[in-house]
């Protein structure tokens, strides 16, 4: 099976990394890539934004199967594009991936299918939005409505922070890629709980569970300092206990599920929901619409399953026909090793070394944000970087080998959290 793997992050190097351990794949291609990737792909400088220059190339190239890693493609209907080309995609349609693309869409979807969510009101001008903010208290959840890399969301502890995040986004500094960007906001409760991801696979009728992680969003140790797209992760999240997993897909994934098919606009792909467990049970954050940045890197870590087989069932409709996937007992734990500067200004340009050092131990180092200058020299592109991660017999002894492997690499530039993982591993310890 020939497959196209469209991104060009450390989520696509960790499933490049995974698909290349298929006996059922045949050639791998990228686009766009990056040096990580291609220890596993033949990677090509293709604009996915330019529909017909993708399906051209999977009609010159063979592909069996296009699997789209990033949401904007998917938000812009390229797998659309591809299905009515005739092309094989795993990853939503562009009317399902509004689950990811609107956050409005989906509390709307959430209220009438009497999914467990916070509280909301969807704003389309700073005017009603300022005014609405009476009818909240305080910390108080803002969200630019569209795509955001992770960074469109402000938890307001004061009245005066919540009229600044409502000024900013209306202003569009949040998201500039966004659908209805500057457009429309949405403002809700804040829920008390802890934050877990779930992550499932479904062809629009059958579901199966795809295993669990815990991100780490702030950019500080003790979750201090600004959101960011996750500085690093650990799977499997154990305080989603088995009781509430399937709790989770009975009132919130399954329910999601349904109401998507019903509409017409039935979702396959991976769906991804951050929840808060609520000492109500758990409760939907929000979805995603594909694989978590940098939570897929700790599934693939895990997974024991094949998983060119898994997305090729999901993409033909007949997930129902194959084993569910299965999982490695052990934690596995990836600590983001990101650009001085993050998540404002990044410095770009920083050299990288010694990745084989630091994986000689036995850990993978998923590249993020890099390329080989001229004289093949690996440099960071700015933002997150790499993924150090590690597996272990416990949360602890993952945290430990993935920092030892962090301590190996030589990347002045670079920074970490050095607290991935502390909540489970508290509880290990305690």
């Amino acid at each position: 099976m020939n497959i196209l793997l469209l991104g060009g992050g450390g989520r696509e190097h960790a499933l490049a990394w995974k698909m290349a351990q298929s006996p059922l794949l045949g050639k791998l291609h990228a686009a766009p890539g990056n040096p990580g990737i291609a220890g596993h792909a033949q990677c090509h400088a293709l604009e996915l934004t330019d529909h017909p220059a993708v399906i051209a190339f999977c009609n010159d190239n063979a592909i069996d199967l296009v699997v789209v890693g990033p949401e904007a493609p998917l938000v812009d209907g390229l797998g659309d594009s591809l299905r009515s080309a005739g092309i094989s995609v795993f990853g939503p349609s562009q009317a399902a991936a509004q689950l990811e693309g609107s956050k409005g869409f989906t509390k709307d979807l959430c209220a009438r299918a009497g999914i467990p969510t916070a509280g909301y009101v969807r704003c389309t001008n700073k005017a009603d939005a300022l005014a609405a903010l009476a009818g909240f208290g305080l910390p108080v959840v803002i969200k630019a409505d569209g795509l955001a890399a992770g960074k469109g969301v402000v938890i307001a502890d004061t009245a005066a922070d919540a009229r600044a995040a409502i000024t900013d986004m209306f202003a569009g500094d949040f998201g500039p890629n966004a659908v209805g960007h500057g457009a429309e906001i949405v403002i809700e409760e804040f829920m008390t709980g802890e934050e877990v991801s779930l992550f499932a696979l479904t062809d629009g009728a059958t579901i199966v569970a795809f295993g669990s992680a815990q991100d780490h969003k702030r950019v500080g140790d003790g979750d201090t300092g600004p959101n960011t797209g996750g500085m690093g992760a650990y799977s499997p999240a154990r305080v989603l206990t088995p009781a509430l997993e399937q709790e989770a897909i009975t009132r919130i994934i399954a329910p999601t599920v349904k109401a998507m098919a019903e509409a017409g606009t039935p979702y396959s792909g991976v769906l991804f929901a951050g929840l808060m467990l609520t000492p109500d049970g758990p409760r939907l954050i929000e979805y995603n619409a594909r694989f978590g940045d940098p939570e897929c890197q700790v599934l693939m870590l895990r997974l024991t399953s094949d998983l060119v087989e898994l997305l090729s069932a999901v993409a033909e409709n007949r997930l129902a026909a194959i084993a569910p996937p299965a999982f490695s007992p052990e934690t596995a734990l990836t600590v983001v090793m990101a650009a001085t500067g993050y998540p404002g200004t990044p410095v770009k340009g920083g050299m990288i070394a010694d990745i084989a050092v630091a994986e000689a131990g036995g850990a993978k180092v998923f590249q993020a944000g890099t390329f080989r200058d001229a004289t093949n020299v690996l440099r960071a592109s700015g933002g997150r970087v790499l993924n150090v991660s590690a597996t272990g017999a416990s949360v602890l002894a993952a945290r430990d080998a993935a920092y030892h492997a962090v301590d190996a690499i030589d990347f002045a530039d670079g920074f970490c959290r050095r607290d991935i993982g502390w909540r489970e591993i508290a509880r290990e310890t305690d």
